[in-house]
């Protein structure tokens, strides 16, 4: 498949130099959905430090790992343990990976108040140098090259280019280190995936690589030649159900894709990218991987912008909600929040009423 990659360095540069950026993200992001990137900026060595360090912390006892699990804000940040997440379209099968989540950009103080689970404070273990300085640096790099995309995505679809980077300033970004586990002749018996198909909920996606280990922790190549990340492209005629494409990128290059508030904003100009990672079809390999979230700011509408907003458009993405919500659905969807996350929203005040009633009876 002939997926653009876009140079970041084109962004800003000559008029010649900004159509070429222009052109990779009309292509890629209205057909793939997703571009690779080239020159931007991420320092791939310091992400496979931080691989290191997330390594040695998931090399800890359950117990140990226990004290940074986090289900009180509904895993948003510190340790997620296996088989807790699951795809919203999926077969039930939850998937099998642990986690850590932390926020690399300074949030809202107003929406930390108003949605306090989703922008809460960074957990990290005191006892393991460096894994916090790495974590929070490796994150922020990801951050600016995701603005800067989303810059060129602003211009390409004729929009002013801080469409987008000045609806996500304080917004409840969060990148996320991910370990998916070894398995047994059993699992791979019963078709256990790493991760079950799935759309992100958020604005923007950045994938700065994974790393396979082999049965004795060493890095390795992909075991089979189906195991890894895999993207589905837009339904064609020719190809209604899409096309499905390894997510492995260039050299020297990293992912970017859309997710689900992008695919709003645009009335389906650009399609939130469906992905699956597949485990291999051999015991013991495990897989270190990233991703990076950029998020509309809580207070943002999720709605279709006005240049994309038609009869077609308002009739698959109404009502109009609010980002901070969209996600508390979301994360009710996927099994990280509790129902009753939803059931707090609007007004809550019935039991005023209801106390003078039962004082009357």
């Amino acid at each position: 498949m002939d997926i653009p990659t876009l140079d970041l360095s084109d962004v800003d540069g000559a008029p010649e130099a900004r159509a070429r950026a222009a052109d990779a993200i009309r292509v890629g992001f209205g057909t793939y959905g997703l571009v690779y990137l080239r020159n931007h900026a991420i320092d791939q060595e310091a992400v496979a430090a931080l691989f290191g360090h997330y390594e040695h912390f998931c090399a800890r006892s359950a117990a140990e790992k226990a004290v940074f699990n986090r289900g009180d804000i509904w895993y948003q940040r510190g340790w997620t343990p296996p088989n807790t997440e699951r795809a919203v379209v999926a077969g039930g099968q939850p998937d099998f990976k642990e986690c850590y989540f932390a926020a690399p950009e300074v949030v809202d103080p107003d929406c930390a108040a108003e949605y306090p689970e989703i922008h809460a404070a960074n957990v990290f273990p005191d006892d393991l140098p460096g894994f916090e300085a790495s974590y929070l640096e490796v994150g922020r790099q990801l951050h600016r090259a995701g603005l800067t995309v989303l810059r060129a995505c602003a211009s390409t679809l004729d929009l002013a280019e801080d469409t987008f980077t000045g609806s996500v300033h304080g917004g409840p970004h969060v990148f996320r280190l991910l370990r998916y586990l070894p398995l047994s002749a059993e699992q791979i018996e019963d078709k256990v995936v790493w991760g079950e198909e799935h759309t992100d909920f958020n604005l923007l996606t950045l994938l700065p690589g994974g790393q396979f280990r082999s049965p004795d922790g060493a890095p390795c190549d992909r075991p089979d030649d189906e195991s890894g990340l895999y993207l589905r492209t837009r339904p064609t005629e020719d190809a209604p159900r899409g096309v499905k494409v390894r997510g492995r990128a260039p050299e020297e290059c990293i992912v970017a894709q859309v997710g689900q508030q992008l695919e709003v904003l645009t009335g389906g100009t650009y399609l939130a990218t469906p992905h699956v990672i597949t485990a291999p079809r051999t015991p013991g390999y495990s897989r270190m991987s990233a991703a990076h979230f950029v998020h509309l700011q809580s207070h943002q509408r999720v709605f279709p912008l006005a240049p994309f907003r038609n009869e077609a458009t308002v009739a698959t993405y109404r009502p109009p909600v609010l980002a901070g919500n969209y996600s508390l659905k979301t994360l009710v969807d996927i099994g990280l929040a509790p129902k009753t996350a939803i059931e707090g929203l609007g007004y809550k005040q019935y039991g005023r009423l209801a106390a003078i009633r039962s004082a009357e009876s």
